[in-house]
Parts: structure tokens; sequence; C-alpha cells
């Protein structure tokens, strides 16, 4: 917006929540079965491999009703970001979205990642489709 030409202070003082949405495809329920992830996709999506024991992660094998590529469907994952007073005042002083986005973590506030985490872990997605999408233009702005 700020590229657009809006004032950093009406940013700031309008803005009231922000919100990023993907869509990631869902496992199909026909074909799903209870899978493991490997070493390196557990570390790309920051899950210890008790976390993942712990939970029901599938794939699908593939059949006739996903057109054998095991997903059937879309689901989305989110992150939220509240604009308040401090968020309001970085937008305004123009800090950049990784300072934004490092204020915002240390709010607490969840990230793509995060929230297409917790859909792998309940068996929803699987994590080489979160690590695609949650990661998608992760290298334009790093």
């Amino acid at each position: 917006l700020v590229y657009m030409g809006i004032e950093r202070y009406l940013l700031a003082s309008t803005l009231n929540l922000i919100v990023a949405q993907r869509l990631v495809r869902r496992i199909c329920e026909n074909c799903k079965e209870p899978t493991e992830l490997s070493d390196d996709v557990l570390r790309r999506i920051g899950v210890d491999r008790k976390q993942a024991a712990s939970a029901t992660v599938c794939r699908g094998k593939g059949c006739t009703v996903c057109g054998n590529t095991g997903y059937h469907g879309r689901l989305p994952i989110f992150e939220f970001l509240v604009v308040d007073a401090d968020i309001g005042q970085r937008i305004i002083t123009g800090e950049n979205e990784v300072q934004i986005k490092d204020a915002m973590r240390r709010k607490g506030y969840g990230s793509l990642l995060e929230s297409g985490v917790k859909a792998v872990l309940q068996g929803l997605t699987t994590a080489e489709e979160v690590v695609k999408v949650a990661f998608m233009g992760e290298a334009e702005t790093n």
C-alpha cells in the first residue's frame, strides 16, 4: 500500500488486522494412510521427531477419487497480525517487513508455516505441501 502512495500514518491509523492466507491441498480421505517424515522435512517445518511421533502424519497414496494425486480439495492456512499501537508505530517509522514480522513473532502471532504444521500434525495435509506453499515468495523477500 505504501508503494501505491498511501501515507504510512494513514495505514497505521486505519488498519486493524492484516491476514495472510494460502490454500494447501487436503489429503484425500479415501486413500489417506499414515506415514513418517524424513529428518530433512522435519527440520524444514521445525518439528522434532518426538512431536511428529505423537501426531497422526498422513499422505494420500492415490486412488480414483483423487485422480491418483493423493489430494482432494483444499484448506486454508493463515497468518494474522493485529495492528496495535506498537505495530502502527513501526509502520509509521518505516520499518521493513522483516523487522515487523520479527516484532509480530515476539508478540506471539503465528506464521503461515506454523498454521500449516498444525494441519500436518492433524493429518489434513502433507508437510511437503505446507513447505511448498508457506515458503512461496520467501526467496523474493529475503
